[in-house]
């Protein structure tokens, strides 16, 4: 007898399935970043200076919102 299901339950699986991978995907990346050897290699290749070029922003953003 097989059982029925409902596109709901597979929506919500795969809707699961892209947020966990997401967040695996966000947690190892901070896993990289906070490598000094990684740091080094992004800032010779010029990633890390688009990086401290949004830190002020994010900054001002963040302050902007706690009010």
């Amino acid at each position: 007898m097989a059982m029925q299901h409902s596109n709901e339950d597979f929506n919500d699986k795969d809707t699961l399935y892209m947020l966990s991978g997401l967040a695996l995907m966000v947690f190892g990346a901070g896993l990289i970043l906070t490598n000094p050897i990684a740091r080094r290699y992004m800032g010779q290749l010029g990633i890390g200076s688009l990086a401290s070029l949004a830190l002020p922003d994010l900054d001002r953003y963040l302050k902007l919102r706690s009010m």
